[in-house]
């Protein structure tokens, strides 16, 4: 896709669809309207005394050969409440609009700039956004496969804008977006394609792509370091465990000595059939998705490595399979961690702690200063959250609030669990220093317990993002799979542009 910017009447741009942003608080202030009423020659007013158009946010109403404008179809779209209209929803509508697009078989959408926010910040979020909308999961459909996707964005401003400002955005955006998509591609493949050691062949390709150093560590030195715990998951799988470490080139070597590591870390469970203790066979070919933490890091990290942060920053990605097989773990069995701690697993259902917890010790081990997980890490945390948050926890509440605040940029949200010492008890083993599962109450937070562990001092936040991983119904700016959640957020908090 195509992404540019241009200035001037939007009634004058040529297109095949343009988007026109429509606020609730207009529809009671003829005076907001009368622009874009006259622009379309009585068309907006006439939608709204109908019923047909309404300004919630994401409706829509589509008019072919619009009088008043050189676009082939003018396409109204409801932007909620302008009070609400933040960066994140302007993502949205652009996404909206650009589905609505494909839709209507447009090959160039355009979008006028609505909403007040600055042209730079606008521009990155609609590129976003435009990219995310152009998606679709079809790569392996044969039969009733149409090419439908829009080949030209255009973002419009009537305005006076800095071009460079907004070039930058662009440019951004497109990488971000990219990125986010490139996550969604992830989590979207069966697992009979992204293997653990397809995984880590994808992360050398597009990590040398994007400036990125690539280690892969192999089953052999996992041995040696003593990483059982992660073992102890992949153990029923033909499929060999990969570790991989992605590096920023020359940023260690640039950024000197004293200044703080921060590491990724997501969980890479290319398919999780629970091992032993085995899940139902409801759903469970959605667990092709539990390695979409992982695929939010290895994103996160090709963006970061276009984009350059000061921060220092290390990703690493556990990739395993979790399968019963006559050498798979076994409920009641204990192991030794990376860290030294044993540990009963009593449950080989929550095997993404057992993989985290190795790795996260790994990287305090290769002086990482500060510890961010993803994964998808437990379905108590989409009983307590459903489908729209994800749960963050840690130790670290200066970043949990920041990574919060970013929540209206990056569209991502976040809702805050406790983290209080009583939960810890929960895991208290008989016969180890700890087991891996308590009691099914508060399951998301002894998870994080669990974690906790492996962090000890290290300043950690924990985001756990099961139910938010994939989108089962699909929305009006997006296709239904793989949503690539985490990306925006995690590139945010090294890569912040916009004003805090």
């Amino acid at each position: 896709m195509r992404i540019e910017f241009r200035t001037g009447k939007h009634t004058d741009v040529t297109c095949d669809l343009m988007a026109v942003p429509v606020f609730e608080e207009e529809v009671k202030d003829a005076a907001a309207l009368r622009e874009l009423d006259r622009a379309s020659r009585g068309v907006l007013k006439a939608a709204l005394a109908s019923g047909e158009f309404k300004t919630e946010l994401h409706r829509t109403c589509l008019v072919h050969r619009p009088a008043g404008f050189k676009a082939g179809r003018l396409l109204l779209i409801g932007g909620g409440k302008r009070s609400d209209f933040v960066l994140a929803r302007l993502r949205e509508v652009a996404g909206a609009a650009v589905r609505a697009g494909r839709s209507a078989a447009c090959g160039s959408v355009a979008l006028l700039a609505r909403g007040g926010h600055p042209l730079g910040e606008a521009a990155r979020v609609c590129t976003e956004g435009a990219l995310y909308g152009n998606y679709e999961p079809d790569d392996y459909k044969t039969r009733d496969w149409e090419s439908r996707e829009v080949d030209e964005f255009v973002f419009v401003s009537e305005g006076e804008a800095r071009s460079r400002e907004i070039q930058q955005g662009i440019l951004r955006g497109i990488v971000i977006g990219n990125a986010t998509n490139l996550a969604r591609n992830l989590v979207n493949e069966p697992a009979n394609i992204l293997t653990p050691t397809r995984f880590a062949e994808r992360a050398l390709e597009l990590g040398a792509e994007a400036g990125l150093e690539v280690q892969i560590i192999e089953q052999e030195e996992m041995e040696k370091l003593g990483m059982n715990t992660l073992l102890a998951v992949s153990r029923g799988s033909e499929q060999p465990p990969k570790l991989i470490v992605l590096r920023i080139k020359d940023q260690e070597r640039k950024a000197g000595k004293g200044v703080p590591l921060y590491a990724l870390v997501g969980k890479g469970v290319t398919f999780d059939s629970g091992g032993i203790s085995i899940k139902p066979a409801e759903k469970m070919e959605e667990m092709k998705a539990d390695m979409a933490g992982g695929a939010a890091v290895l994103g996160a990290m090709i963006a970061l490595g276009q984009l350059r942060p000061h921060n220092r920053v290390i990703g690493l990605i556990p990739a395993v399979e979790n399968l019963p097989s006559g050498r798979a773990t076994k409920p009641g069995d204990v192991v030794k961690s990376f860290l030294g701690k044993t540990v009963e697993i009593t449950n080989t259902d929550a095997e993404g702690r057992l993989i985290m917890a190795d790795v996260l010790a790994y990287a305090r081990s290769q002086g990482a200063t500060h510890l961010v997980d993803i994964a998808t890490l437990t379905g108590a945390c989409v009983i307590a959250l459903g489908w729209h948050n994800a749960g963050v926890m840690g130790t670290n509440q200066s970043m949990i609030d920041r990574l919060r605040k970013y929540c209206s940029v990056t569209g991502e949200r976040l809702w805050q669990l406790p983290l209080d010492d009583e939960y810890r008890k929960i895991l208290r083993s008989e016969i180890a220093d700890i087991k891996n599962v308590g009691h099914r109450y508060g399951g998301a937070i002894t998870a994080a317990k669990f974690l906790q562990e492996f962090v000890e001092d290290t300043p950690w936040v924990h985001i756990d993002i099961a139910g938010v991983d994939m989108d089962h119904e699909g929305r009006p700016f997006a296709a239904k799979g793989g949503t690539g959640f985490g990306v925006r957020t995690l590139v945010q908090l090294f890569v912040a542009p916009f004003r805090e």
